[in-house]
C-alpha cells in the first residue's frame, strides 16, 4: 500500500485538521506552487520571446506575432478541459508530476529553434501550441489542492496556490530579458544571435528563453512524486464528474471567470506585444512584466478578503473598477493623430491587472461555497450520513467546476492578443477590442449582482 495515499481525509473535522491535517495540505500546497509557477512561465514564455524573434532575424508580420502570442493560450485552455478532470481519476501526487515533468518538451524545443532564423514557421506554431502544457496544469492543480482545505480556508489556499503560480507570467516576462543577454550555459547552451534595432547591435541568447526553465522543472518533478499526496476519497470518474455540466451554477461561474482570469492570462500574454505597437519607442519588456506581478500579487490578497467579506460582494465591485480601467487605457491610447501618453496607459493597465487578481481569487473563493451550500440544501432533514455524502459529493464537484471554469476562462490567453492583432489589422489600433472587453464586463457585473450579490439572491456567497 502506498505511503504516499491519504485513506483518512476530513478537513471540515476541527480536531482531525489542526493534529494532522493543517501540516500535510501546506506540504502538498507548497509543492504544488512552483510546479504552477513553473507552468505559467513556460505557458507564457512566447510573450517574451516574440518582441525579440523581429531582431534576430525571423521575418514574420505583426499578425503573425500575435499569433504566437495567442495560440500557447488556445492550446492551454482546450487541454485544461482534460486536465479538469485528471486528478480524481490519476490522484493529484501522480498528476503533478506527469504534467510538470511535460514542460519539458516545449523548453528545450525553443531553446533549440530559436538558434536558427530559417526555423519554419509552421514549426514555431507547433512549438506555441507544446506551450499549452504549462496552461492545462493550473486546472488540474487547483482541483488538487482544493480537496486538502476546509471550505473555511479554501479561499487563503487557492489564492496562495493561484497568485504565488500566477507569478510564473511576471518571472518569465522579467528573467527572460536578463538570461538571454549572456552565455550562461557555456558550449551546451548554443552560440549568440545578433540582435539589431535600427543602430543599435548587440549579441543575445534567446535560447535561453527555453533552456533557463529545464533544472527547475526536473527539481519540482522530482518533489512532487516524493513529497505529495494522493487522496483516496477524492476518486472519482469522469462520469462521477460529468454531473457539474447539468448545474446551472457551472456555467454563470464559467462566463465570470472568463472576465477575472480570462483577463488576466490574456492581457498577460499580450501586453508586451501591445506596449512595443502602440509605444515603439519603449522596450516593452521593461515594463510588461509588472503587470502579471501586480494581477499575481493581488489574487492571494484577494483570497483573503473574500474569505472575510463574501466572494460576490468582492466579484461585484471588481468588475466595475475593471471598466473604468479599461475606459482609462482607451483614453491614454495613441488615436487621432495624438502620440497617446504611456504612463497614463500603463497606470490604467495596472489598474485592470490588480483588478483581475483580485477577480480571480473571489470567484474562485466562490466556488466551493456555492457548490456546498447547493449540496447541503439538497440533503437537509435526511440524517447525517446524507449531510456527510453531501459533503464530499460537493468537494468532488467544486474542483470538478474550478478546473472546467478556468479551462473555459484560458481561452482569454488566445482571444484577447489574437482581437488586439484583428482590431489594429482592421482599423488600425486596438481600441475596438477594448471596446468590445467593456461591454463584456457589463455582463458580468448583472450576473454577479442578480445571482450571487443582492439582496435575497438565489445563491448568496
Amino acid at each position: 500500500m502506498s505511503t504516499h495515499v491519504l485513506h483518512q481525509w476530513e478537513p471540515e473535522e476541527k480536531h482531525f485538521w489542526l493534529s494532522k491535517g493543517k501540516s500535510v495540505a501546506r506540504r502538498n500546497l507548497w509543492i504544488s506552487i512552483p510546479a504552477l509557477l513553473l507552468a505559467f512561465a513556460v505557458w507564457m514564455v512566447w510573450s517574451a520571446v516574440v518582441v525579440n524573434l523581429p531582431s534576430i532575424g525571423f521575418q514574420y508580420s505583426t499578425n503573425q506575432l500575435f499569433w504566437l502570442t495567442a495560440l500557447p493560450g488556445l492550446s492551454g485552455a482546450a487541454l485544461r478541459l482534460f486536465y479538469s478532470f485528471m486528478v480524481p481519476i490519476f490522484g493529484g501526487r501522480k498528476w503533478t508530476t506527469i504534467s510538470t515533468a511535460s514542460l519539458l518538451i516545449p523548453a528545450i524545443g525553443i531553446g533549440l529553434a530559436v538558434q536558427n532564423p530559417e526555423t519554419s514557421y509552421p514549426t514555431m506554431l507547433i512549438l506555441a501550441l507544446l506551450c499549452g502544457f504549462g496552461g492545462g496544469n493550473f486546472a488540474s492543480s487547483m482541483a488538487n489542492i482544493s480537496f486538502f482545505y476546509p471550505k473555511a480556508e479554501k479561499g487563503y489556499a487557492l489564492g496562495m496556490n493561484a497568485g504565488l503560480g500566477n507569478l510564473g507570467v511576471s518571472v518569465v516576462q522579467f528573467l527572460v530579458p536578463l538570461v538571454i543577454t549572456a552565455g550562461i550555459f557555456g558550449a551546451l547552451g548554443g552560440e549568440p544571435q545578433v540582435w539589431t534595432r535600427g543602430a543599435v547591435t548587440k549579441s543575445l541568447w534567446l535560447q535561453n528563453a527555453g533552456f533557463i526553465w529545464v533544472p527547475f522543472i526536473l527539481l519540482t518533478t522530482v518533489a512532487a512524486w516524493f513529497g505529495m499526496n494522493d487522496i483516496a476519497s477524492a476518486k472519482a470518474s469522469f462520469a462521477d464528474q460529468a454531473v457539474i455540466f447539468k448545474r446551472k451554477h457551472n456555467w454563470l461561474m464559467c462566463w465570470l471567470y472568463i472576465g477575472t482570469f480570462g483577463s488576466f492570462i490574456g492581457y498577460s500574454a499580450g501586453f508586451p506585444l501591445l506596449i512595443r505597437t502602440q509605444f515603439p519607442d519603449l522596450v516593452a519588456l521593461d515594463y510588461a512584466y509588472l503587470g502579471p506581478l501586480v494581477g499575481a500579487l493581488t489574487r492571494v490578497i484577494g483570497g483573503w478578503v473574500s474569505d472575510k467579506l463574501g466572494g460576490a460582494v468582492v466579484t461585484f465591485w471588481t468588475f466595475i473598477v475593471m471598466i473604468a480601467a479599461v475606459f482609462g487605457a482607451i483614453a491614454f491610447l495613441p488615436g487621432d493623430g495624438g502620440a497617446g501618453n504611456f504612463w497614463g496607459f500603463f497606470w490604467m493597465f495596472m489598474l485592470l491587472f490588480a483588478g483581475t487578481g483580485v477577480g480571480n481569487a473571489s470567484t474562485f473563493r466562490m466556488i466551493p461555497v456555492i457548490f456546498m451550500t447547493e449540496r447541503l440544501r439538497a440533503a437537509a432533514g435526511k440524517g447525517p450520513a446524507a449531510e456527510a455524502a453531501a459533503i464530499v459529493d460537493a468537494n468532488k464537484e467544486g474542483a470538478a467546476v474550478l478546473g472546467f471554469t478556468s479551462a473555459i476562462a484560458a481561452f482569454g490567453a488566445f482571444f484577447i492578443p489574437k482581437s488586439y492583432g484583428t482590431s489594429i489589422a482592421l482599423t488600425g489600433g486596438p481600441h475596438a477590442a477594448l471596446w468590445c472587453f467593456i461591454g463584456f464586463y457589463v455582463t458580468c457585473v448583472a450576473i454577479t449582482w442578480w445571482f450571487y450579490s443582492r439582496k435575497n439572491a438565489d445563491m448568496p456567497c
